[in-house]
């Protein structure tokens, strides 16, 4: 996808501002934000314009720090707050517009080469650390955040299972960033990731078992006990999954069900949809 001149824009004025930078990540978010600003400003219709001039802003920026060497996750990272900052100057933030801003991430970073699980952990992790900023819930901003990467990572032909352990990592990470519950945040991300997959037709089970260890990955980083972040992760994913089709769900509770990376996972019950199934 070529760039625009908004992309462009933005793209060059990173380049020109982050290299050499001391705070890479601080000055790729104030390079962005105000970059986004000034080009929303100039959008005549934001409600129907916006969407495409998020994702040009995001992927230029993306790509503009990429280019003078910043790690992927912090590129991603940083360009995503610095956008939703942005845009939330100029107008609502709305879920939509967080999906598309994962979606930009990725298929940004893939466009140069870069690691899209990587660049989704960081989206993720810049994207639910803005939401209390922007007046959003967790569960809301978790479970957009999650159905945004996923639907980027099919876009790009990416791996969905390891996009969704990445996720779910960052989402964790970043809503112990503004003092969130990171449990709920495990549970919200994996809800998200099974809807996404469902919708782009992908393996739920493969999706559902690598957020639980992505949960389990992130649960020693943000001091919470593995078995609480997997338990919830599993029984997001078995929710969401219930929510689709019975099929549906004991393909996930299977796959999530017993020992997954040294940790007992519990899946609690009963799960939205399925009261009435049992």
């Amino acid at each position: 996808m070529p760039l625009g001149n908004i992309g462009k824009g933005i793209k060059d004025a990173l380049v020109a501002t982050v290299k050499g930078a001391g705070d890479v990540l601080g000055t790729t978010v104030n390079t962005t934000r105000e970059n986004t600003v000034k080009a929303l400003q100039g959008v005549r219709d934001i409600s129907k314009e916006a969407t495409g001039a998020v994702t040009d802003i995001v992927t230029g920026a993306v790509q503009g720090t990429l280019e003078v060497g910043t790690e992927v996750g912090s590129a991603a990272k940083g360009a995503v707050i610095g956008t939703i900052q942005g845009v939330g100057e100029v107008t609502t933030v709305t879920v939509g517009t967080l999906s598309d801003t994962i979606r930009a991430a990725i298929k940004g970073t893939s466009e140069v080469g870069g690691d899209v699980a990587k660049a989704g952990q960081g989206a993720a992790e810049g994207a639910i650390a803005t939401s209390k900023q922007i007046g959003m819930s967790l569960e809301d901003a978790a479970v957009s955040v999650a159905r945004g990467a996923i639907k980027g990572t099919s876009e790009v032909g990416g791996d969905l299972a390891k996009e969704a352990k990445s996720v779910v990592n960052g989402t964790i990470k970043g809503a112990q960033e503004i003092g969130a519950n990171t449990i709920d945040a495990a549970r919200d991300s994996a809800r998200g990731l099974i809807r996404g997959t469902s919708e782009v037709g992908g393996d739920l089970g493969s999706v559902a078992r690598n957020a639980v260890e992505g949960a389990i990955e992130a649960a020693g980083a943000v001091g919470v006990k593995a078995e609480e972040a997997a338990s919830a992760a599993a029984t997001g994913a078995v929710e969401a999954a219930s929510q689709i089709s019975e099929a549906s769900a004991r393909t996930v509770r299977d796959a999530v069900t017993g020992t997954i990376a040294g940790v007992r996972v519990v899946v609690q019950a009963p799960f939205k949809g399925e009261e009435k199934k049992e």
